[in-house]
């Protein structure tokens, strides 16, 4: 193993053009003649357009063109849709409302975009955009999603009658009626998972530019995913056919999910580009991002979780209303389905486990995947569960868990997952040790003394990353397949392209991907560029979220080289006068195994191109390309323990501690993986301490800025303490799982258990912020 290759802490590449402010975004992008755009937005939740008055604006200084919905319909561009089918237990389809990327008759949420300004620069077009002058009637709303299901309340799509989007079931509900009926004992809850937003560093953004004499489209956006853009531009909103339309995600400073889709202001631009004849620049600021990225979680759920009298689990059922917002996003219908239902199994071994899921429109911001897509509602709640359980049957957590614990594989749950392998006896154990969980009485004590609460919560989380197989996920419903591809250039020289259908935005691809090279060729990672986000330049590609790049894009990456590698052996062969089978590449060289014969790296590549002495009948070149399409999801696993201090006099929660045991199979670098678990953790502490997005009863944002919308600072978190086990992935070629989205799925439920267990109480909203839990601690007195 090279010093650069896979295990090894290797710094990441991408880092010194980050930190020098070198990166190459969106809203870096100029193109001669380019304009600015501005979207005039509804400021009501729900209302009819009666008349739309654009004469003042497009008479003010430098606008080039004022654009309405109207003249975007006629022009024949399509509705955004959700691109994953689910059909309610009756067998009727998802009620999908109609969504124009410029609203036509009526607007469903604070935000909606109604008009397009361009003009030569951003402030002017700003301007006209307040000039222009829409009636509305206003409408009754709806934003809370159980109530939106009451008869009588506001209609938000005509199609969807009482707002029910589908009414969906997974699992065996007569099997688990029977298990909480026969139970020695049932733990019932009522959970809400807390709407958030996602805040990204970047905000997002969309240049759309329209060669005209080429008939040629070229979008610069803001996407994790630049081939899906391109498909669905093409095929569904008719934008540009798929030949004439070329997406380029550059630099993104993040997505955590918001960035997967397609928004109206990709569309838009350039729709508005074709139609002005410049090329158009949208870049959001901080309050349309609050307002308009895809909003996350957003569940309301009663749940049973029956044991029999050995305090073995027996049965769970649980019934959500999922909150969708005014919209269905691309892939908003499978988040509160197949990626949240399908974990209600967690590490445990149920024998029976039924959900049914209510999906529901309301006057809200669409609501979609957003890191961990499912399994962070899945895993709340499951582990509060677990956790209230312990305490009503007056037994540890730890050994309620464990005693619980799936300990043969593969397994097979009720709920369609397969898990193929996993320790979690393991995690548990590590993370216990870690935390000193056996000396946390005397620590409790000394808070006492100190007139402080202390508590210590758990988590035992799993997930599912890397959705494949293709054919399997579109019997279920999905529009896309989830393969990846990879393409591997081997240059003259013997450097090294790899252009991969994943995008990164933070995960450190250019680096892990270079180490998985490295430790193939032995050629240094400075030595391979890492191609991706740039649809004339990839071959087809699927992009990054679900922590798929490592499990499926790094998997197909594996399955090139593999190519490579061979063809190479066979020309060393050749030149060496040597058996194929005893070649050998390793450090930069390719010998012959036994012998001090060897030729360099770089030599072999120049040999296969200058093509004067290779085997009989082989073509020139060394490149290779492969699809990889996995044959099971992948389970990343792992405990989490919280340990706070709470001051009763004003509610104020710190974290003192917080350990964190992860199974994320091999690992390429441990130090990106430390850094992704650090972040997922701090997305996860914030929601269970300071994130809560919220309307008023009107549908106003409360939550609109950073005034009232609380992100976690440096003070609110501890230093983490981290540390992995493996047990490899069977399912794909390198053994990895996975570990973008851990962080944020094994903390929420963790902390709000350290929370109860220092008031002493069975349950806490998140946000936990001080007023709520001063208030809880009131409450218990």
């Amino acid at each position: 193993m090279g010093i650069e290759g896979v295990g090894a802490r290797v710094a990441r590449k991408e880092d010194k053009r980050f930190i020098t402010g070198a990166g190459r975004y969106v809203d870096d992008m100029v193109v001669p003649g380019m304009k600015h755009a501005a979207f005039v937005r509804s400021p009501h939740a729900h209302a009819q357009i009666k008349k739309i008055d654009v004469k003042a604006a497009q008479g003010m200084p430098g606008v080039i063109g004022v654009l309405t919905g109207k003249e975007l319909k006629a022009d024949g561009i399509g509705n955004l849709i959700c691109g994953w089918m689910i059909h309610s237990k009756d067998g009727t389809p998802m009620k999908m409302g109609a969504w124009s990327p410029l609203a036509v008759d009526k607007v469903r949420y604070v935000g909606d975009a109604v008009v397009v300004v361009v003009a030569e620069t951003k402030g002017q077009a700003r301007d006209a955009a307040e000039a222009v002058e829409i009636t509305y009637k206003e409408l009754k709303a709806v934003v809370d999603a159980t109530k939106a299901l009451e008869k009588g309340a506001p209609q938000v799509h005509a199609e969807a009658e009482n707002n029910l989007i589908f009414d969906w079931e997974i699992g065996d509900a007569m099997a688990t009626d029977a298990a909480i009926k026969a139970a020695a004992h049932v733990t019932r809850m009522k959970i809400v998972n807390n709407r958030l937003v996602p805040n990204a560093m970047e905000p997002r953004a969309a240049l759309g530019h329209y060669d005209k004499a080429e008939d040629h489209y070229t979008c610069w956006t803001t996407s994790q995913n630049p081939h899906v853009a391109r498909l669905v531009m093409s095929a569904f909103y008719n934008v540009a056919p798929e030949n004439k339309l070329r997406v380029i995600a550059p630099d993104v400073g993040g997505g955590f999910g918001s960035k997967i889709y397609i928004y109206p202001e990709e569309i838009v631009c350039l729709w508005a580009s074709k139609k002005t004849g410049v090329p158009v620049k949208w870049v959001a600021d901080r309050t349309e991002s609050f307002l308009t990225d895809a909003h996350g979680r957003d569940h309301v759920s009663t749940v049973e979780m029956a044991f029999d009298k050995n305090n073995r689990i027996t049965g769970f059922k649980v019934d959500t209303i999922a909150n969708l917002g005014a919209y269905m996003s691309l892939f908003s219908s499978c988040v509160p389905t197949y990626l949240y239902a399908t974990l209600l199994s967690g590490q445990y071994d149920i024998p029976a486990i039924h959900a049914n899921v209510r999906t529901v429109y309301t006057n809200t911001a669409p609501v979609d995947a957003y890191r961990g897509a499912g399994r962070p509602e899945a895993t709340y709640l499951l582990e509060r569960t677990m956790e209230a359980a312990a305490r009503e049957l007056g037994v540890s957590p730890a050994d309620l868990r464990r005693k619980n614990f799936i300990t043969t594989f593969p397994h097979q749950t009720p709920v369609i997952m397969n898990y193929d392998a996993g320790d979690y006896g393991a995690s548990l154990d590590a993370a216990m040790k870690t935390a000193d969980y056996t000396g946390f009485a005397r620590r409790k004590a000394d808070s006492v003394r100190n007139g402080k609460l202390r508590g210590i919560g758990m988590s035992c989380y799993i997930e599912a990353c890397g959705i494949a197989p293709s054919a399997a996920v579109g019997s279920l419903g999905a529009g896309v397949g989830l393969w990846e591809s990879a393409e591997v250039r081997v240059n003259a020289v013997g450097t090294i392209e790899v252009l991969t259908g994943s995008h990164s935005h933070g995960q450190g691809h250019e680096t892990t991907f270079a180490q998985l090279v490295n430790q193939r060729f032995g050629v240094p990672i400075d030595s391979v560029s890492i191609v991706h986000g740039d649809t004339d330049k990839v071959q087809m590609g699927m992009g990054t979220y679900g922590s798929r790049s490592g499990a499926v894009g790094m998997s197909a990456i594996a399955k090139a080289l593999d190519k490579v590698e061979a063809k190479a052996k066979k020309i060393a062969a050749h030149l060496l006068e040597a058996d194929e089978g005893d070649i050998v590449i390793e450090n930069g060289e390719v010998k012959v195994a036994g012998t001090d014969k060897s030729l360099p790296w770089f030599q072999v590549a120049l040999a296969a191109y200058t093509a004067h002495n290779l085997p009989a009948g082989m073509e020139p070149g060394l490149k290779e390309t492969a699809f990889y399409d996995p044959a099971n999801f992948t389970f990343p696993a792992g405990c989490y323990i919280c340990e706070v201090e709470i001051d009763p006099e004003t509610g104020t929660t710190e974290i003192v501690q917080f350990v964190a045991a992860d199974d994320f199979g091999n690992i390429i670098n441990p130090m990106i993986v430390e850094g992704q678990v650090h972040g997922g953790i701090a997305q996860g502490i914030g929601q269970a301490l300071l994130e809560g997005a919220h309307y008023d009863a009107s549908g106003q944002l409360l939550t609109a800025s950073y005034m009232d919308y609380t992100m976690p600072r440096a003070g609110d978190l501890p230093s983490f303490k981290v540390s992995t086990s493996n047990t490899p992935c069977p399912s794909n070629p390198l053994g990895i799982k996975g570990c973008g989205e851990a962080g944020a799925i094994g903390s929420p439920p963790a902390v709000i258990n350290a929370i109860t267990d220092a008031i002493g109480i069975v349950d806490i909203a998140m946000p936990a912020t001080p007023s709520t839990v001063w208030a809880a601690i009131c409450a218990a007195k």
